[in-house]
């Protein structure tokens, strides 16, 4: 099978991915996208969106998902529904990279923008998964506003768990920190910040066995909560679970041939979508650990099909 030739290639179906895909095509570019094995990323799991600017009303992940899509291929994006297995990066023009997606298909990209996202870690157990997105989030600044005067766990004891656990006292009545050890990972002065706040307290050398709740509707109502020294199980009643025990970026496939940040997010120039590599852009959650929000990976998006655009015309 012959490579096919592409003047801008696009890793990755979430807002970062689609939003490159619609200035690449508006460009004349003739964009191809691969939408991965989870098109849309980390919205298509998320239940409502009330933050997105331009919808004052709650609308569904999953649908603002289908817009974008919709609307860069209107434009003349080709999304194909293929992930990368393997990459490439020749380190010269006009082909800087060479993609072969899982059909066996290889993309030679005069261009290529890097979407794939970063994935939170979950604790893996089958409770977690069935009340996801009803209850049980990742994402204080995504989902923290639907729990205004109810009481919310969050599962952690490194800095973003205490970030998120101070953020959720906006809106919670009682937020309260479940970790598995006697002392926090989080910074000192983060910690201070956390005991000194009279909404959260600290359920210390504790883990969360179950996630307890109702179904039609489907309703987090409550945790057991397993000590990680006597092994007794205690049930506490919550409205909401956060877990916050990291991120982890989709760089793997990429294996050591970008540079990457200390935190192995993908390293970009400052104020830019510019990757170690040229001709190579990274954009949204894949070299964003700090907001992690829709808006800020569709603003990135937009900045790496410009530049692109900017790199291609300077061939």
């Amino acid at each position: 099978m012959s490579p096919v030739s592409v003047k801008v290639l696009i890793i990755g179906s979430g807002p970062a991915g689609y939003t490159a895909a619609i200035y690449s095509a508006r460009a004349m570019l003739d964009p191809v996208l691969l939408s991965g094995e989870q098109p849309g990323g980390q919205l298509s799991t998320t239940t409502e969106v009330e933050n997105y600017p331009g919808f004052p009303d709650t609308i569904q992940g999953p649908w603002l998902m289908e817009q974008m899509r919709d609307q860069a291929v209107r434009h003349g994006t080709k999304v194909v529904t293929e992930h990368a297995v393997e990459v490439h990066f020749t380190h010269s023009r006009p082909c800087v990279a060479k993609v072969v997606t899982n059909t066996g298909v290889t993309y030679e990209a005069e261009s290529l923008i890097i979407a794939t996202g970063a994935q939170a870690r979950w604790l893996g157990i089958p409770s977690e998964t069935k009340f996801r997105g009803f209850g049980v989030s990742a994402c204080s600044t995504c989902d923290g506003f639907f729990f205004r005067e109810k009481d919310v766990l969050v599962i952690g004891g490194g800095n973003s768990a205490v970030e998120e656990a101070l953020y959720l006292t906006k809106y919670a009545n009682k937020v309260t920190l479940v970790h598995r050890r006697d002392q926090l990972r989080a910074e000192k002065v983060l910690q201070s910040r956390l005991f000194d706040n009279p909404k959260i307290q600290v359920i210390w050398n504790s883990k969360l066995e179950e996630v307890l709740g109702t179904e039609n509707p489907t309703n987090v109502t409550g945790a057991l909560l397993r000590d990680t020294k006597s092994n007794e199980v205690t049930e506490v009643s919550t409205d909401g679970i956060f877990i916050s025990i990291g991120h982890d970026p989709s760089t793997s496939i990429f294996g050591e041939q970008l540079k990457v940040t200390p935190t192995g997010y993908i390293w970009t120039e400052p104020n830019s979508t510019v990757t170690s590599i040229p001709g190579v852009f990274a954009a949204g959650d894949v070299t964003d650990d700090r907001f992690r929000q829709a808006v800020t990976a569709a603003g990135l998006g937009c900045m790496a099909a410009i530049e692109a655009e900017h790199y291609l015309a300077s061939m």
